[in-house]
């Protein structure tokens, strides 16, 4: 295994970012909703829910805190998944903040696309900054994989100075460290634009090993330039242009072993084709290609991305680990809300080929 994972740790791993709640009122679009479901969610903490509740491994989250019942809510929804948290708290004044982030999002339906929109203002893990955690303390015990993502790199000017403190500290402890670009146009934006996105992201992506991102995540968020897409290659789920890709970031980045992604091919909102690709160490790896028939896309590659590092943690090959994201991404897709509610044995089944057939 190229990666070297340690052994024996307390922790098998520990993500870095933003909590949120999300509201979702189904396929109704917002003007027009009535109700909503509630929930919890962050793009870097879905990596370590998902770890914990389906694969039944050890996971940590350090983030923000706000005392108030929104807070309360969603430590609640942190406990039932398993993950030990690590919490900076902030008082709330009653009025203004600071907040926990609200992301808004309909699911769609059909040839209606999902829309998504946020409330990030004064939001409190926006104020993290590095000496909020104790990093001896959260590793105590030992850490084998530290994780992290360019949602909360967006936040502010001092949270990718924090994920560089996290990733030094967790080196130190012999841990593998991984990155989910998550690029996210309206994010960066209103932080300063690509320009300070491709700076910010750079500086991190020259401390980590793993990488987890798209084409358009490496062309915007790291400014690489992609190969010339010719008519062969038009498909979306054709992974010579992303292999390209990759190709072109580790000359850039030399410190990365490992590059992934999912493939995906939208005809309508509750119709996808599905696959997924990893690069390793100069080894090439193709998942198979499903029809997904999506219930909510929220968190579909926050769950490829548990599935991986599942696969690599557990000593799998590369073509399995890559089986297990691309299988638990897939089934993800297939419940309500931003975390897993899969079982292990369900990801396992399919990442070797099982099918829908009614279990009995």
């Amino acid at each position: 295994m190229p990666l070297s994972i340690r052994p024996d740790a307390a922790l098998d791993l520990v993500s870095l970012g933003a909590l949120v709640h999300r509201l979702d009122p189904g396929v109704v679009p917002f003007r027009k909703a009535k109700a909503f479901d509630i929930h919890v969610s962050g793009g870097e903490y879905n990596v370590a829910a998902n770890l914990s509740d389906c694969f039944g491994l050890r996971t940590a989250v350090a983030t923000a805190m706000v005392d108030y019942p929104i807070g309360e809510l969603i430590q609640a929804q942190v406990r039932a998944m398993g993950v030990t948290p690590f919490y900076k708290h902030f008082e709330h004044d009653g009025v203004r903040g600071p907040n926990l982030a609200t992301v808004y999002s309909d699911r769609g339906h059909g040839v209606r696309a999902p829309v998504v929109f946020y409330n990030r203002s004064n939001e409190a893990a926006a104020r993290l900054k590095p000496g909020d955690f104790d990093w001896a303390k959260v590793f105590a015990g030992g850490l084998k994989w530290f994780h992290s993502g360019g949602i909360f790199a967006a936040l502010s000017e001092t949270t990718p100075e924090l994920i560089i403190e996290g990733m030094k500290a967790a080196k130190a402890q012999g841990a593998v460290v991984s990155f989910d670009l998550n690029y996210r146009a309206k994010l960066w934006k209103a932080a300063g634009g690509d320009g300070r996105a491709v700076e910010t992201l750079r500086r991190i992506v020259s401390h980590v090993d793993c990488l987890i991102g798209n084409e358009e995540d490496m062309q915007k968020g790291l400014g690489v330039k992609g190969p010339e897409v010719t008519a062969k290659t038009e498909s979306k789920l054709d992974p010579e242009v992303f292999f390209g890709m990759i190709e072109n970031t580790v000359q850039e980045f030399p410190n990365i072993k490992l590059v992934a992604t999912t493939l995906r091919e939208v005809h309508h909102t509750n119709r996808h084709d599905w696959a997924a690709v990893l690069w390793l160490e100069g080894a090439r790896h193709v998942s198979p290609t499903c029809e997904l028939d999506v219930i909510d896309r929220i968190g579909g590659g926050d769950g490829f991305a548990a599935g991986c590092i599942y696969g690599l943690l557990s000593g799998r090959s590369a073509d399995e680990s890559l089986r297990l994201g691309w299988a638990h991404g897939a089934l993800l897709t297939t419940f309500h809300g931003d975390v897993t509610m899969a079982r292990v044995e369900e990801v396992e089944a399919f990442a070797k080929g099982g099918s829908a057939r009614v279990q009995r």
